[in-house]
């Protein structure tokens, strides 16, 4: 009786609290995620997982969540709009700046960039004639009709300066834009915050931002800018209140210049590491072998298809690597269950897997390669929470239980340039790019201010002819080193310029050449000299890196030993991939518990460093940085 009474009294302390907070309840539904959830009410999944800790070991269906007020509010706001009524023309004299000449007509200086577009990219000059507004400020009572509004992206904003601007967390922002992209671009549209023009923050040159990482505290933001909390808090007044949360951007010294650039994360051995889950472990192996198109009976039949069919080489090698990788961890005491199942590459397959199968108690499903089918599986067993890891390609959709092993484009595009500015040393650069990565070449020089910029040559219509004369390139390098960014996909522009800048690299002026992009066109193209990249240095971002030989790794051995010839790269990605599935359930009670930012693996050619996209799964953020030097490819150092 005496625990009834108590249950009674914690429940209605419960309702007493949550009304008090002006809170709302939440049951939940058949196949609702946290992630879903905290969607609907514009608030974070950290924002429910703190009132309801046990959501985060197993969310059921009836369970009643508590769920917190949005930070965005809907009531009544007095609004401040300005309107340009007309101009004033202004010449730049000697040494004035844009700031002087702000304070001159009382107007910030954004409105004078936003005004003469140019001095985005270009700085003041004397003798410059620039447009300066004149405002008539507007003052209403308006009643909101909801939570959010309209904002279009203006040059130079990412994300973290549009999440500043509305005092919000970049994981929020990506909350309230699931479909917005990795890179905005000035002209989109997103959905922001709808408070007033006055309120909302400006980002002053004079400070650095930073965007707060998972688990990060003062003592963590200490060690990396030299900051205390109390200076911290000045700077950011707002964290006396809320204290530090991910996402958060907040505004940290000029001088924590060279600690924002990262820090190197050491490689983890987790064979080294005492495992806690030793149970039988499920996979499900899901690849486009299409043996429904070939006589298995026919030996060379069998042997043709292997030869001419690529998915079905591919998925071969892969599958290789994945027995190999069993039995490497069976030595460690990791037993597996594991059931392959051959998609036909065909979106009805796939369903007809799904629909024969239950996955619920798999602890993981490898494939299927391409992005449609994938992407079927995981909204499939997204309701089981069931880890689905994509081997090859980048998926449209980053459900929250997808694991994508390859690191983006743009991560591989920040990670090169990353690379570049860790060299502190002066340097001088030149970007050469086609019409067609303009917007990537725009990007290197926003990055690299003093740097020159040279486009493919245009024919009489105006179209891309895909080349340079060496007259383009009269007075571009300077004695010492050069850096050249080559951003095409045109192999026979690729020829054309890393032939021209062999012949101009010399011990006077060295020619370093640089991509930001996928190097598969220089490894692959037919008309592109491999003595060429290999005098120039090329380097270049990758997901993964060229073993070197000659190794006594033992999966090499046994791989020669079997098949008389050393692994290709699918067969190693393969072998790489599962052995860290593996070894990451053994270490944890499942895939999500055993992965965090902090923990980054790495085996014979491939590393893994997953975060988690808000609203989204799991990205591998580990990059490799390679080089060619006599005629083979390493990792630069």
């Amino acid at each position: 009786m005496k625990k009834l009474v108590l249950i009674t009294l914690f429940t209605l302390a419960s309702i007493c609290f949550v009304q008090a907070q002006n809170f709302k309840q939440h049951k939940v539904k058949q196949g609702e995620t946290i992630e879903e959830i905290a969607k609907l009410y514009l608030v974070t999944p950290f924002d429910i997982y703190a009132l309801n800790p046990d959501a985060k070991k197993k969310l059921t269906v009836g369970t009643v969540l508590i769920i917190p007020t949005s930070k965005i509010r809907p009531e009544e706001a007095v609004t401040e709009t300005k309107e340009v009524i007309g101009y004033r023309y202004h010449r730049a004299k000697k040494k004035e700046t844009l700031y002087s000449i702000s304070k001159l007509y009382n107007v910030s200086v954004e409105d004078i960039k936003k005004y003469n577009t140019y001095l985005y990219a270009n700085n003041l000059k004397k003798g410059d004639k620039i447009k300066i507004p004149r405002f008539k400020t507007v003052i209403a009572k308006a009643e909101l009709s909801n939570t959010l509004k309209k904002y279009t992206v203006e040059p130079k904003e990412g994300k973290w300066r549009v999440a500043y601007k509305f005092g919000i967390t970049v994981p929020e922002l990506e909350a309230l834009n699931p479909n917005m992209n990795e890179v905005l671009q000035p002209g989109d549209v997103l959905n922001v915050p709808n408070i007033a023009d006055n309120e909302e923050k400006a980002i002053e040159e004079d400070f650095n931002y930073y965007t707060v990482q998972k688990s990060e505290g003062y003592m963590a933001l200490n060690r990396k800018f030299g900051v205390t909390q109390e200076e911290l808090e000045t700077l950011n007044p707002e964290l006396k209140e809320s204290g530090l949360k991910l996402g958060m951007v907040i505004k940290v010294p000029a001088t924590a210049n060279a600690a924002i650039a990262g820090e190197d994360i050491e490689n983890t051995d987790l064979t080294k590491t005492n495992f806690e889950n030793l149970k039988t472990k499920r996979l499900a192996l899901m690849l486009p072998y299409r043996l429904n198109r070939i006589d298995v009976d026919s030996v060379q039949e069998a042997k043709t298809a292997i030869k001419n069919d690529t998915r079905l080489s591919i998925s071969l090698d892969f599958h290789v690597g994945v027995e190999m990788a069993l039995d490497s961890a069976k030595q460690l005491g990791i037993s597996t269950n594991l059931k392959v199942f051959d998609t036909r590459d065909q979106l009805s397959e796939v369903s007809n897997i799904l629909k024969n199968n239950d996955f619920s108690t798999y602890d993981a499903i490898i494939g299927p390669l391409f992005p449609k089918n994938l992407e079927r599986v995981a909204a499939s067993v997204k309701g089981d929470h069931i880890p689905v890891i994509s081997p090859f390609t980048t998926p449209e959709n980053l459900y929250d239980n997808v694991f994508q092993t390859v690191p983006s484009i743009e991560l591989m595009r920040k990670e090169m340039i990353r690379y570049v500015k860790s060299d502190t040393l002066p340097k001088h650069i030149v970007i050469i790019a086609d019409a067609k990565n303009k917007v990537v070449s725009d990007q290197l020089k926003s990055e690299f201010v003093a740097a020159k910029q040279i486009f493919s040559r245009k024919d009489k219509d105006g179209k891309d002819s895909n080349y340079i004369l060496i007259s383009d390139l009269e007075d571009m390098f300077l004695e010492g080193e050069n850096i050249v960014f080559l951003e095409t996909q045109n192999e026979a522009f690729a020829s054309n310029v890393t032939s021209m800048l062999n012949g101009l690299n010399n011990e006077d002026q060295q020619i370093v050449l640089m991509t930001t992009q996928n190097s598969s066109l220089y490894e692959e193209g037919k008309n592109i000299s491999n003595y060429h990249l290999s005098n120039l240095n090329f380097t270049f971002p990758s997901a993964n890196k060229t073993l070197a030989t000659p190794t006594t790794n033992g999966f090499i051995t046994k791989y020669k030993s079997l098949y008389g010839v050393e692994p290709n790269k699918f067969a190693i990605r393969g072998f790489d991939l599962t052995l860290d599935i593996l070894l990451r359930l053994a270490s944890k009670e499942d895939l999500y518990e055993a992965t965090t930012p902090e923990l980054e693996t790495e085996y014979l050619e491939n590393k893994f460093r997953y975060t988690k996209k808000y609203f989204g799964g799991y990205y591998n953020e580990a990059v490799y940085i390679v080089k060619y030097k006599d005629l083979t490819k390493v990792e630069a150092e």
